[in-house]
């Protein structure tokens, strides 16, 4: 299904990259990524400016990371919600950012913490055993009922090359419980097949 749909948390990652250009590490960053904190991810948003001026920081990110077209929003779509999570970001526009993240100048603190993601995280890639995965899920209930849940993120296989991956799982359900086994299936499959992955390294 490559119907576009919301990021939810995992646009945390390039506001994380945005906010640490701009500020240098934080223990916001750490939460907002390893614990997918809301509150966090709020500082991270609020410390890049106006909200004009922090939608065009982040969409730079997605700009550099080689998604040409995914725009964040500068006000609130869904009033209870925060304005960047709501930022439609079609799988393949995360794909081509996620295999591009590791080349990017001055991402490595940030793919570090996505390597050491919490247990709300550990699905997806994460159900890999045995290889160095970085991944950042996003989960929230959609508008017609039922669960999406996503996960952007970097695998590298044993030979050092490294593949970038965008999943999504949009159910009936109205928790994530489903939706994250879902991935985790997706993700499994993954390491039957890495062998065959388009995997790649930085020029």
């Amino acid at each position: 299904d490559q119907t576009p749909r919301v990021a939810w948390s995992t646009i945390k990652v390039p506001l994380a990259i945005a906010a640490e250009r701009e500020n240098g590490p934080s223990p916001a960053a750490t939460d907002a990524i390893v614990m997918s904190d809301n509150a966090a991810a709020e500082t991270l948003w609020s410390s890049l400016g106006t909200p004009t001026e922090a939608s065009a920081a982040v969409t730079r990110v997605l700009r550099e990371g080689g998604d040409k077209t995914s725009t964040v929003p500068s006000e609130k779509l869904r009033p209870e919600l925060s304005i960047f999570g709501q930022t439609t970001w079609a799988l393949g526009d995360a794909a081509t950012f996620s295999a591009n993240l590791p080349c990017m100048p001055g991402t490595g603190n940030v793919l570090t913490l996505m390597e050491g993601v919490g247990g709300n995280q550990q699905w997806g890639l994460k159900a890999i055993p045995r290889r160095t995965t970085a991944v950042k899920g996003g989960w929230g209930p959609s508008l017609d009922g039922g669960y999406l849940v996503r996960q952007i993120g970097v695998l590298t296989l044993r030979d050092g090359r490294q593949v970038g991956v965008a999943m999504n799982a949009q159910t009936t359900a109205g928790s994530m419980e489903v939706g994250a086994e879902a991935l985790s299936a997706v993700g499994r499959w993954i390491a039957r097949h890495a062998a065959s992955l388009p995997a790649g390294k930085c020029r």
